[in-house]
């Protein structure tokens, strides 16, 4: 079941290797633009996606914070319930958080990769949705233990925040649908790879679907396309399989890549048709048209990721596919 139209909602993502002395401006300058979400990475080696959001929601006053995302085996459930509930008190009504398996490479480096993912991914979410809701939580699971857990009273948020997954795969996917309030795609997001992770979340009840894309707006279409390939090296590696396979030129994409050098050689020789389908670039109208089209495929949140030396400034540009820049 996807939320109705209503919940649309036009976003960005705050880059992970952003300066820190931008990272406030950054928010700040989203919310004056009017876009509805900052969203906030936690990628190993880079910043902390809880501490960010903290920051980012005490600077500014209405914009929505969503972490994402965070790695289950980061963190003990019980404890990171006790961090997002405490965000969810101090900023009620503007928090999203999405929890997800983490990439493996970097969670065996760290020692946190499962033996089954999905399983320890099932368990983790079910738990901490009902940690919030202030529960006692029993639970004796393969990896989540919980003897009679609950937040104190005075630690309960008045409005519980939606638990969304971050995940790629057909079977996460379908893990999402049933125990999480909603799903984040990473990108790239075509709306073709909406209507097949729709198909395997298969909620039976309202389910946010968080898009993110790299993007670039300009007048002029080819100097916005040349933009954002920076964005794009990775689509060609394996883990981004799940994204590019229900597009027509999956095949010729998988060819290209295996025949070039680098990742940088890659993405330089992608058509810019290609470029097209695989991020939200283009003129202002060539960018309202995709996100039209991601919205119509079941997407309830676009979440926009400026590329290029001046994020900060790149905001400007995007705000020009909002509502007040038609």
């Amino acid at each position: 079941m996807r939320s109705p139209d209503t919940s649309w909602s036009v976003g960005v993502l705050l880059p992970r290797d952003l300066p820190v002395d931008l990272v406030l401006p950054y928010a700040r300058r989203a919310e004056e633009l009017g876009f509805g979400s900052v969203w906030v990475v936690e990628d190993l080696g880079y910043r902390g996606g809880i501490a960010q959001a903290t920051a980012v929601l005490s600077a500014t006053e209405r914009i929505r914070v969503g972490v994402g995302l965070l790695p289950a085996g980061a963190r003990n459930v019980a404890f990171a319930a006790l961090e997002i509930a405490t965000l969810a008190q101090l900023f009620p009504g503007r928090t999203d958080v999405a929890v997800g398996h983490g990439m493996p490479d970097w969670m065996r480096s760290v020692g946190q990769w499962p033996r089954s993912p999905l399983t320890f991914l099932h368990e983790y979410v079910d738990a901490l949705r009902a940690l919030l809701r202030g529960d006692p939580v029993q639970r004796q699971g393969r990896y989540v233990n919980l003897d009679g857990v609950r937040l104190d009273p005075s630690a309960r948020p008045e409005v519980v925040p939606g638990i969304l997954a971050g995940v790629r795969g057909p079977k996460s996917l379908a893990v999402s649908g049933e125990v999480a309030d909603g799903t984040v795609l990473a990108e790239p997001v075509a709306p073709e790879y909406v209507r097949a992770a729709l198909g395997h979340i298969a909620a039976t009840r309202p389910h946010r679907l968080v898009a993110y894309n790299a993007a670039s707006v300009d007048t002029d279409r080819a100097a916005a396309l040349d933009a954002v390939r920076p964005g794009l090296e990775w689509i060609g590696e394996p883990d981004w399989r799940a994204h590019v396979a229900p597009l027509p030129f999956a095949d010729e994409l998988a060819e290209l890549r295996a025949g070039s050098a680098s990742r940088e050689e890659f993405v330089r020789a992608v058509p810019d048709a290609w470029i097209g389908r695989l991020a939200v670039a283009g003129t202002p109208q060539d960018a309202r048209t995709r996100l039209d089209g991601l919205r119509e495929a079941g997407v309830t949140d676009a979440v926009l990721a400026p590329v290029g030396p001046d994020p900060v400034g790149a905001l400007d540009s995007l705000a020009a596919v909002l509502d007040g820049g038609r």
